[in-house]
């Protein structure tokens, strides 16, 4: 039996059945990547050590990370439908389980099962996170407030994925990367009806997902496509339309969600199938800056705060231990 057979295989005793069609996809996708450059003596890492193991039997796969003041993480749990709250000593704390959808989620494009996606949080406290169902009741914009029922703010598209969230504080609007319908979508932080802000081809799947990780930075719309293997920078233009993309750094296969390290464009980013996190320097470059080696399991998202870094690791096909890696950016990464 070959080794992604066996892993299929073992993924199989851990999850519901409906994870498994978009797992093996996954695991195509990992078998095709191409491998970032090799690792640099010199790494402008250091500190790296697992924080935190997560439940894989209770589909505790953290999809995406947002970062609190004090070190604290909120995690989105792609495949348990839920919203955790990670200590800065590595207790988790559940905050939310968001409603299961009547079908099960079989509906849910590509993956076909309820899929909790991008994360961000206020500084009252407020946490938005996406949620793709399949179904016209539930996908969309969810507010969770202490205290608090979970509330959908904003439908987005059954037929899509929405995956990356950002929010963009100046104007109080959110941006929505859809995997599947190859679009960004605005939505104003009180929420209401979505705007389809870009639907340039550049965010376009090859097939699985495309437009996925998102951050506003420079007065821009930065996102990544994890079947183009780009990162995008689409400008803000006035009356908040949508320039034309222009493509920052390619050959990133596999390419997740991602961070910036706070000098310039310098960014971090996940790379899901190859198991790595590459810097992308300004000039489109790429280094491999973490691996399986550190403990890597299918890394999702990438989180900075001051010199902190976090790494959430979902195990989606190597279906043994999610996790979350923290390490510190050294001072000469430049």
């Amino acid at each position: 039996m070959s080794k992604r057979s066996t892993r299929i295989t073992t993924v199989r005793t851990v999850l519901s059945a409906a994870s498994v069609a978009a797992l093996i996809a996954a695991s195509t996708l990992m078998a095709t990547a191409a491998p970032a450059s090799a690792r640099p003596a010199d790494r402008p890492l250091t500190d790296i050590r697992i924080a935190t193991h997560f439940d894989l039997s209770a589909g505790q796969l953290p999809e995406n990370i947002s970062l609190l003041p004090d070190g604290t993480a909120d995690v989105t749990f792609a495949a348990s439908r839920q919203v955790a709250q990670i200590s800065p000593r590595g207790t988790t704390r559940i905050l939310a389980t968001l409603p299961a959808p009547t079908d099960g989620g079989v509906n849910t494009p590509v993956l076909g099962f309820p899929l909790t996606t991008g994360i961000v949080h206020t500084a009252d406290g407020t946490v938005y996170v996406l949620y793709a169902t399949g179904t016209a009741d539930l996908t969309g914009l969810w507010r969770l407030r202490p205290g608090h029922a979970p509330q959908r703010i904003a439908a987005l598209p059954a037929t899509g994925l929405p995956n990356g969230l950002a929010l963009d504080a100046r104007s109080g609007r959110f941006y929505v990367t859809d995997s599947v319908l190859g679009t960004v979508w605005t939505v104003p932080l009180s929420g209401g009806t979505p705007t389809a802000w870009s639907t340039a081809p550049e965010l376009a799947s090859k097939g699985f997902l495309g437009a996925n990780g998102v951050k506003v930075h420079g007065g821009a719309v930065w996102a990544t496509n994890l079947d183009q293997g780009t990162l995008l920078r689409i400008p803000i233009r006035p009356g908040n339309h949508a320039g034309a993309p222009q493509v920052k750094a390619s050959g990133l296969a596999g390419i997740d969600d991602f961070a910036f390290t706070g000098r310039g464009d310098d960014v971090l980013a996940a790379l899901n199938g190859p198991n790595t996190v590459v810097r992308i320097r300004p000039d489109g470059t790429s280094t491999t800056v973490l691996d399986a080696g550190d403990g890597l399991q299918n890394p999702t998202s990438v989180a900075l705060r001051g010199k902190d870094v976090y790494v959430p690791s979902a195990a989606y096909t190597t279906a043994t231990d999610p996790n979350l890696l923290r390490a510190r950016l050294g001072g000469g990464h430049q």
